[in-house]
Formats: C-alpha cells, structure tokens, sequence
C-alpha cells in the first residue's frame, strides 16, 4: 500500500487495572508528561478486575491538560449508542476537545450475555454497529432542525433531542478485522484500530485495499480514514526479532509501516514507565524524523484536511528558527522557597561565550529546543509534587498515595537524568539507532573541552537532586508515623524545588547553544 500523509501521532494503551487504581491513573498522567499524544483503555465492563473505562476517561481527562483519550475500543453492546455520543460529547466539552470515539461491535458474548446484553451474531454486530453510528453522529448534530430518528433493527430513537455538539469534530474508529467491518470503517469511519498481534501477514494491506475501496465506493477519499495499530514489544539491548530490540530499530520498523502500510497513529501497550519514555523520547522523533525525511525525497501525499489527533500547539520560549540563535534559556526567577542551600551558586562554571556572528539553522536549533520541553515537563511535575502535598495537609488523600505518585513521575525513574534524556533524543535524530552506553556529556567533552567544566558540575548536580528526591521520599515516609510533621515534608519539597529549579535553569544557559553550536542534533 502506500503512506496517506497523515501526520503521525503516539500513544499508550494503558491496562485499567482496578487492584491499583492511583497506579493507573498515574501511568496515564505520565504518558501526557513524557509527551504521548493519545491515552487509550480498553473497555470490558464485564471484567471485574477493571475500572470502569468511561469512568476512567473522566478521571484521566480531569486529571491532564493536553493528551487525547480513548476506549481502545468502546463495547456497544453494553453501552446504548444515544447515551453514548451525549457522554463522549459532554467529556470532549469538559476536556476542551480531547475525545474520540472508539467502537467495537462486540467479543466475549458470554460475558456480554451475562451483564445483560444482547448476544448478536458477527452480521448481527455490524449491522449493530452502524445503525449506532448513524444515531451518535445525529446527536451530535445539533445545528440540524428536528430531532433524532433512527428506526433500525437493532437501536431505535423516535425523536430524541440533539445535542450537545462536542468540542471538535470527534473522530470514530473502528476496532475491525473481517471484510464487513473494514467496508464499514471505509463508509463510515474516521479510523481503523485493529491490534498488530492479531494481525496476519499481509492483513494490513489487505485491510487498507478494502477500506480505500469501500471509502471511495461511498464518494469518500481513503485519507478520510485515519490508519491506527496497538503494538506492543520489548526493549533491548540487541535486536531479537520484530518490535524486540533497541528504540532505533523500533523507529525504523515503525516509520515501515508509516510508509508503507500507512499507519499514521501507534499505541504502544505497555503500563512501565520507562517503555513510554523511550517511546515517547526516542522512538517517537526518530519515526517522525524517517518519515519526514522519507517524503521530502518524493512527492509528499497532500495533507489531511483535519488532524484527528494532536498536540495543541505549545505556547513555549522553546522554538527555533533560522537565523540567529532562537532559543531562549528559561531564566532564574531567583525566588528561593528554603533558608537551606544545596550548592553555591557562584562557582558554576560556565561555557565560552557563542560567537555573536554565528547563524544557526532550525534543525541545529531543534535539540535546544527539545531540552527546554523536556525541562518544561519536569518544572510541572514539581508543580504536581507541590499539588500533592499540599492535598496531603488538607486531608485529601493520604502520605501513601502521594508517594504511588510521585514514584510513577519522570524524576523518580533511573533515567530521569536531563542528560540521559537529551543524549536519546539527539543519538535518535542524527543516527536513528541506539548506541548503548553512549551519553551526550562524553560528547560534549569530546567535541569542546571548554565545556567540561560545565558538564562535571552538571553530573554533581545530577546526583545531589536524586538525593533531595529520597530526602522527600523519607519526608512522606516519617509523615506517616507523625501527621505533625507536615512542616518538615514541606521543608523537603522546598529545598528540592529550589535546587531544581535552579539546577534547570543553570543547563538550559550552558547547554542549548553549544548543542546547536557542536551539531549534535
């Protein structure tokens, strides 16, 4: 088949476990800090071991600010279709347009049975399923006079009122796989989300042909329907087989199936923090960077009318341009919440001076830009450690929840290193493959020793912040046995924001232009 020029989004199919809901939800929240586009739970309302998934979504929309949220895919058969589109658009009101509606037409039929719904044949489900489409988007048409009649054989509304309207266009994806259900995601669908290990080979191909042929059938264009895939897969030091290796040889496998089967959307299966940062700091760039590059060579599919999903566009310091040095360090504020001092702030060192006759291009800008936003995110997860305890002193939840939180943020994880996070992205960019044991301080030590100073005190600084970290960690623990030592737990977060804070700032001035400068990018 062939690429569709969509642009490619990244997401996370997280395991609604009930056993530890603050677990789960903070799985979710850390997709969105590590910069996944998509949040998806699977939707089995029979399963007692899970949260109920649209109770989820709620919580997980209340919870985050940008990442879009799915049903990975929603079970019809337990949900009538009218209610249905009324919550899906009242939640993408909530959200600020962050929804989309994925439907399937039903599996598990004992289960299904045994929670009261209706045993329907595989015809059956897919005749189901698109009279329920056709009653979700009536709803959700508001601007059309009258009210909602669907007289069908499976869903029946004589005349119900329309609306709300959701926030944006919410797309509807389809979880198929047999010829019936494709033609139906060809006719009527924004997305087709069926699941890699399910797949044969060549079913994606197969699948695509039928889709586009059913789309164009119906006087719709094959782009109109966005192509979806669950993956899942290990990391690894050596490749092992497909999906099972370094994040380069992921990127390249990935930006494949971009290409040449047309996925524009993957999501990864996986509930461990460090599969999603690596997928989301070094996989992610590295397909958009093949793709990308891929297209520019021949001629670039036109692009989509609509973006089913994507990252709203940052309002941030952290862009480049060409031209003269964009990037802008984000600066000190000097506001120091404890008395106490980590380090002496007058014997950092710094790096030479740029060269004020110096140009640079974007894409030698890009990898400044990129340490401003990974920083960006952990100045929000001190936010959120902040946030959390101050929910602990007004009784909110308690000592134990807030450490669960705080143990699933980016900073807890051994790679939550600035450097660690930095060196992946810029090793994917430049080489598309993983180099194990490499770092971006070797490299900067290598290619300026004037910078060595800096990069020494970094790794000082590196480790003293891990330390803070513990020491809050032991601040939680002793709250427990002692709710008066709310100060001390206090005490703990502000010396540690105040290091941070400071420590961030101080990398963002010495290191955002000499990343330009040495062309690690």
């Amino acid at each position: 088949m062939s690429d569709y020029g969509h642009d490619l989004v990244f997401g996370s199919f997280v395991t609604p476990s009930a056993g530890n809901p603050d677990r789960t939800v903070g799985v979710a929240v850390l997709a969105e800090q590590v910069g996944l586009d998509l949040v998806t739970f699977q939707d089995h309302p029979y399963q007692p071991a899970f949260l109920d998934t649209w109770t989820l979504l709620s919580f997980v929309a209340a919870r985050t600010s940008r990442v879009h949220l799915a049903a990975n895919v929603t079970n019809l058969p337990l949900r009538p279709p009218a209610v249905l589109a009324r919550s899906v658009a009242s939640l993408d009101l909530l959200s600020g347009g962050r929804i989309a509606l994925g439907l399937g037409a039903g599996a598990f039929w004992d289960a299904i049975e045994a929670m009261g719904g209706r045993r329907l044949t595989p015809g059956q489900g897919v005749r189901a399923l698109e009279e329920a489409i056709e009653v979700v988007r009536q709803l959700w048409d508001a601007e059309t006079r009258g009210g909602v009649r669907v007289d069908g054989e499976f869903y029946r509304v004589v005349g119900a009122k329309r609306g709300p309207a959701p926030a944006h266009p919410v797309p509807i994806w389809l979880g198929a796989y047999k010829p019936r259900m494709l033609q139906l995601a060809g006719r009527r669908a924004d997305g087709w989300l069926p699941t890699l290990g399910y797949l044969q080979p060549g079913d994606l191909s197969k699948g695509n042909e039928i889709i586009d042929d059913a789309a164009q059938q119906a006087g719709r264009s094959p782009q109109d329907v966005r192509r979806l895939l669950n993956i899942a897969g290990e990391f690894s030091a050596v490749g092992r087989g497909p999906l099972n290796g370094p994040a380069g040889q992921w990127a390249e496998e990935l930006a494949e199936l971009a290409l040449v089967e047309g996925v524009g959307t993957f999501i990864l299966g996986s509930d461990d923090p460090d599969d999603l940062r690596r997928f989301a700091g070094e996989v992610a760039p590295a397909v958009r960077e093949l793709v990308a590059a891929e297209r520019d060579q021949g001629a670039a599919p036109a692009p989509e009318p609509e973006r089913v999903v994507a990252s709203p566009a940052r309002s941030s310091h952290a862009t480049a341009s060409g031209g003269t040095f964009a990037v802008v360090p984000t600066p000190d504020d000097g506001i120091r919440r404890s008395e106490q001092q980590v380090w002496d702030e007058s014997t950092r060192p710094t790096g030479p001076a740029p060269d004020p006759e110096r140009t640079y291009t974007p894409h030698e800008q890009a990898t400044g830009a990129h340490l401003v936003q990974i920083h960006d995110g952990l100045r929000a997860e001190l936010a959120q450690i902040h946030d959390l305890i101050e929910q602990v002193a007004a009784g909110e939840i308690d000592a134990g929840a807030a450490r669960s939180h705080i143990n699933t943020m980016t900073m807890r994880q051994n790679r939550w290193t600035l450097g660690v996070y930095c060196e992946s992205y810029c090793r994917i960019v430049t080489t598309h493959h993983t180099i194990e044991d490499q770092s971006l301080f070797p490299r900067l030590r290598a290619r300026d020793p004037r910078l060595g100073p800096v990069v020494d005190r970094l790794e000082q600084e590196h480790h003293a912040i891990h330390d803070l970290l513990e020491g809050v960690d032991r601040a939680l623990v002793a709250y427990v046995g002692s709710p008066d030592g709310i100060a001390e737990l206090r005490a703990a977060v502000d010396l540690l924001t105040d290091a941070l804070l400071s420590h961030l700032s101080y990398e963002e001035r010495e290191l955002v232009e000499p990343l330009a400068r040495l062309g690690i990018a």
